[in-house]
């Protein structure tokens, strides 16, 4: 059987992670625990995710002409990660986040970089190379425009189209149109909808996500799982998996790699999402977000309920 084929387009960055005790207040100065410069960005961890578990993957993206931009090339070389058509952007750092690790939880800021370089004709000068891949997975850490043109070229190319819409924003309708799977967390979708999506709410503001063109809604619950919504069908509800948490940081990355993987691997909706429910459960009991994500074996040989 051939591997499954995605292909990643988004953010590559150099994560900064400091841990500490607890957050600092506004003002205050704290003395961390640890630093540590991990791999990172959404784009590049979910095409390490996917990899992982086998897939066959090609990554999209841009980075600086810096050292943090060729480490990053030679991680990802070591998921066997294509990275042919990462673009090197003359005298522009690579994208850089800062991440603070406390009380089981993290705080995160980024700064773009040769990430914010990632053009629409980047993509277009690609179509040959995404008209090979199954599914295109597409974030929101490059300029919209380049995510809304690589789910337009998707999409006319006939591949599947998975949108996960972080950071959240706004998205125009053409866009949208295009998308087969968006995969936003409650807070992602309380602001493409502008409804609460608490409680009772949570089907409403999905149904109002379809109503503005994606064919599937799939939203990440954190501890209460996760839920999926076709147009005119019932909402569908799966429940986490619950293990030691170490790092949080990279878990929707690993979801939606896990979402990739299973849907071009030919899972049925409902498989894929447990399926990339225990692939975002593994990935936060490591440190890091690309260290964290796991493969087929860890997920065979590890029992997490």
């Amino acid at each position: 059987m051939n591997k499954p084929r995605i292909v990643v387009i988004g953010s590559l960055n150099m994560d900064i992670v400091v841990e500490t005790s607890r957050f600092p207040r506004v003002g205050e100065t704290l003395t961390g625990e640890h630093v540590h410069f991990i791999p990172g960005g959404k784009g590049a961890n979910q095409a390490v995710a996917a990899a992982r578990l086998g897939g066959q993957t090609t990554m999209i993206g841009s980075i600086g002409d810096d050292m943090f931009g060729k480490s990053l090339i030679e991680y990802l070389n070591q998921d066997a990660i294509s990275t042919d058509h990462i673009k090197r952007i003359a005298d522009t750092p690579t994208g850089i986040a800062s991440i603070t690790l406390a009380e089981s939880d993290n705080r995160i800021v980024v700064i773009p970089g040769a990430n914010a370089k990632c053009l629409p004709e980047h993509i277009q000068a690609l179509e040959q190379v995404i008209s090979e891949h199954d599914i295109v997975l597409v974030q929101l850490e490059i300029p919209l425009e380049t995510a809304s043109a690589a789910c337009e070229l998707a999409k006319k190319l006939g591949k599947t189209v998975i949108l996960n819409p972080a950071p959240a924003r706004k998205l125009p309708e053409s866009m949208l149109k295009c998308v087969d799977y968006i995969t936003p967390n409650r807070l992602e979708l309380e602001t493409l909808t502008g409804i609460d999506a608490s409680g009772d709410q949570l089907q409403t503001a999905m149904e109002a996500l379809l109503e503005m063109g994606p064919s599937c809604v799939v939203t990440t619950l954190g501890e209460e799982g996760s839920a999926f919504l076709h147009k005119g069908e019932s909402l569908v509800k799966v429940s986490a998996y619950h293990v030691p948490v170490v790092d949080t940081t990279g878990a929707g990355d690993a979801y939606n790699g896990g979402l990739a993987y299973a849907l071009a691997a030919g899972y049925a909706l409902n498989e894929a999402v447990v399926f990339a429910s225990k692939v975002s459960a593994m990935s936060v009991t490591k440190l890091g977000a690309q260290a964290g994500m796991p493969t087929q074996a860890d997920l065979n040989k590890l029992s997490i309920q």
